[in-house]
């Protein structure tokens, strides 16, 4: 992250009015990764109006860009995108994340044609890049990773996983969003799951190779957490959940996750000592992990019959909010694996934020509904279309900036706190 001088930070203390703790606090807030600081979509800082009217939340600025599924990146000064221009190149962009102004433009070529289901919605780049706070992590759809600087755009290097590991490229393009851990970049890549040094690319170790899962590498990004006291990563295959010992890569555990043609697409939802998923045109599950000594084991301690699509849930009070395959919102409460209620239906995907009590969920219809997080109903608080495009890629938030990665579009909007 760039280190600003004291004459910055108390000018800005003296112009705003505000205090050196409260931008402390805002330089924590940087959407800098697949689902926010803290990976899991809940986000502090600004508190949150209670409606979205054209009074509170307001457009600052738009730019079209050509098309990508991979959500915008926000650093201190600049909002990170990426597209795929002319179904053959691949382009990363920084703009000024208060004006829109391009600071820089990077490409390489790549692309493919994703097989299926998968091909009505298009073949542009998927996943979202993570930053560090001086370099940007970005994943090309042949897969093959990519360090620029965050500055200057320049490359620092490139991991071409189809070369270096001798695999196919994957049929549905690189998917998983890398995690940046330390020194260390962590990402499902080249039919396995990988821990890369993140200054220089190379490979620290591989595992999970090949696991049965078909056409190459998985859909889920990796997370952090700990589970029966030991730190690990779990990481969701086309096939099963597993966690790694992020130091050595050895396997812990694993356990078979059930699934349509290996579409495991969610992110590993932690709660307590276990591990919550759900996958297509299957089931919802909790996971529990136990330890004794250097053993461990994992065991399913329940199972409910809502379907997941590609929609991660936020978790607020012991209770999962998850958009399902059917369109519809549910609640679980995850200590008992009873399903609290079902909403009407909305979208076919939605991006889920969340900050107290309060969700934000952008569908891919371009509807951005406010939601509170009810156990007892689903409760709308108020919906507006912001976007005539789609909008698949998940929603940013920053400090009192909301970006929204439109299919051909990246736009920026701002709003006014609950407590203005």
């Amino acid at each position: 992250m760039r280190h600003l001088s004291f004459a910055m930070l108390m000018g800005w203390a003296l112009v705003s009015g505000g205090s050196l703790s409260a931008l402390a606090e805002e330089q924590t807030l940087l959407w800098n990764q697949w689902r926010g600081p803290t990976r899991d979509g809940i986000v502090s800082g600004t508190v949150w109006p209670q409606s979205l009217g054209d009074d509170v939340l307001t457009q600052a600025w738009r730019v079209e860009l050509p098309p990508s599924y991979s959500g915008p990146v926000v650093s201190e000064k600049a909002v990170f995108v990426t597209g795929t221009e002319d179904k053959e190149t691949e382009v990363v962009y920084a703009f000024d994340r208060m004006t829109g102004e391009q600071l820089w433009r990077t490409e390489w070529p790549g692309a493919i044609s994703v097989p299926f289901f998968a091909a009505s919605n298009g073949s542009w780049i998927r996943a979202t890049p993570a930053y560090d706070g001086k370099s940007l992590f970005v994943a090309g759809m042949r897969d093959v990773l990519v360090s620029l600087d965050a500055e200057t755009g320049q490359e620092k290097w490139r991991v071409d996983f189809v070369e270096n590991l001798e695999t196919a490229p994957p049929s549905f393009g690189f998917v998983s969003s890398p995690l940046v851990v330390g020194d260390f970049v962590y990402v499902q890549a080249g039919a396995s799951f990988v821990k890369l040094n993140k200054q220089t690319g190379e490979m620290v170790w591989r595992t999970l190779e090949d696991d049965g899962g078909m056409m190459g590498s998985a859909f889920s990004s990796p997370i952090r957490t700990t589970l029966s006291g030991q730190d690990q990563m779990v990481v969701q295959t086309r096939q099963k959940l597993a966690g790694v010992h992020p130091e050595s890569g050895k396997v812990l555990w694993e356990q078979v996750v059930p699934s349509f043609r290996g579409m495991n697409i969610l992110t590993p939802v932690p709660f307590g000592d276990g591990i919550f998923t759900s996958s297509y045109q299957n089931q919802s599950w909790l996971y529990q992990t136990s330890r004794e000594g250097e053993s461990y084991s994992v065991e399913e301690a329940w199972t409910e019959t809502a379907k997941a699509y590609m929609s991660t849930p936020v978790v607020i009070d012991g209770h999962a909010y998850l958009h399902l395959q059917n369109q519809r919102f549910c609640c679980i409460d995850l200590s008992t694996g009873e399903r609290k209620w079902t909403s009407r239906t909305y979208g076919k995907y939605c991006s889920l934020i969340a900050q107290g009590d309060q969700i934000l969920a952008l569908d891919e219809r371009g509807v951005l509904l406010l939601i509170k997080a009810n156990p007892d109903e689903f409760e709308l608080l108020d919906e507006r279309t912001i976007s005539e495009d789609e909008t698949w890629a998940h929603l940013a938030i920053s400090g009192s900036q909301l970006f929204v990665r439109e299919l051909n579009a990246l736009t920026a909007f701002s709003w006014q706190s609950a407590s203005q």
